[in-house]
């Protein structure tokens, strides 16, 4: 098989997405390592082992590694990592790829370098990071060299980033720890507080791809949801409606309105207007979520967009900036010159 130099992965907390130069997205699987918990041997990563979430036997744990946009757990990271980028064809016994890795805007350098070490650790030759705002502009079709500001939402699992962004840098943003993982958490919350029904994160996740809203339909939807009676303790099930998700996701989805409404009040007068005119895209699963569009554009006025195909917006990013990765690296030797 012919290796490429440079790999670029969206470290997402839901689902890892990687991109390879010249072939394009080869790989897009959850975020999900099982462990055989005496041995700590990794049994299945990626779809395999989010199957798994819940319905473990007790000698088995299936985990998530990453939690709110950032690395909870470093060492499984870096063993899924080396996974991965083995699956994408990306590592051979001679070879280390130079990679790409995007990450929230609002992380900290701490968080920076565990990823950066993580990724060093799997098997990189170099390893460069990448806002994911940026990476999601780029990925949407977005020409952000120009001198016009854009703005770009990038709902994920762990985070929602926002940015205004023009010449190609990030002008005003904020990185909100709501998104889909909390979408789930607030629709398990609801079935138990307004049905007594415990339901698992999975049957969660279900309920809000197929009947989930962020604003009112004309025409209701309805799904069967199946947990345990509370009450009694044995299975049950009841039948749910997109108007009791509209109210479960109200919460969440009023934190991520209220972020946007922030980070446009913080944008310069001039870029704001560009904003208006152009409209808002958004980017990442969340956007997935029936109505997300229509309820921001209610809260702000302006335009709001969807992208094409908003899960792989990110990976595209990072894959289309690869091709920066020369012009990096001989920027880096330029300054290097200047101070010698």
């Amino acid at each position: 098989m012919a290796f490429s130099d440079d790999i670029g992965i969206d470290l997402g907390t839901a689902n890892v997405c990687v991109y390879v130069k010249g072939k394009g997205i080869i790989l897009q699987e959850p975020t999900v390592v099982a462990l055989e918990r005496e041995t700590d041997d990794i049994l299945a990563v990626g779809e395999e082992a989010r199957q798994m979430l819940g319905r473990t036997p007790a000698n088995i744990i299936a985990v998530r590694p990453l939690k709110d946009g950032v690395i909870s757990d470093y060492d499984i990271t870096e063993r899924m990592l080396k996974y991965f980028i083995k699956k994408s064809g990306g590592a051979g016994r001679f070879f280390k790829p130079r990679i790409m890795v995007c990450v929230p805007s609002g992380v900290t350098e701490v968080e920076k370098r565990a990823v950066q070490k993580a990724a060093m650790q799997a098997g990189s030759k170099s390893v460069y990071l990448m806002e994911e705002p940026v990476a999601a502009a780029i990925g949407a079709g977005i020409d952000i060299s120009k001198p016009d500001g854009v703005m770009v939402i990038d709902i994920g699992g762990g985070t929602t980033d926002i940015a205004t962004i023009s010449l190609g840098s990030i002008v005003t943003n904020t990185s909100i720890k709501v998104a889909g993982d909390k979408f789930d958490d607030a629709i398990v919350k609801y079935m138990k507080r307004e049905h007594k029904l415990y339901i698992g994160d999975r049957t969660g996740e279900d309920l809000k791809k197929n009947i989930g809203t962020a604003y009112e339909r004309e025409e209701p939807v309805s799904m069967e949801c199946r947990g345990r009676d509370l009450a009694t303790g044995l299975p049950k099930s009841v039948l749910v409606t997109s108007e009791e998700m509209l109210e479960a996701l109200d919460e969440p989805l009023q934190a991520i309105c209220d972020a946007v409404h922030s980070v446009l009040e913080r944008t310069p007068p001039e870029l704001a207007a560009d904003i208006s005119n152009s409209g808002i895209m958004i980017t990442g699963g969340g956007a997935l979520l029936w109505g997300i569009d229509k309820r921001i554009k209610a809260r702000t006025g302006i335009d709001v967009k969807i992208a094409e195909d908003p899960m792989s917006c990110v990976a595209v990013g990072t894959g289309l900036a690869l091709e920066s990765i020369e012009m990096l690296e001989n920027n880096k030797l330029n300054r290097k010159k200047q101070f010698i």
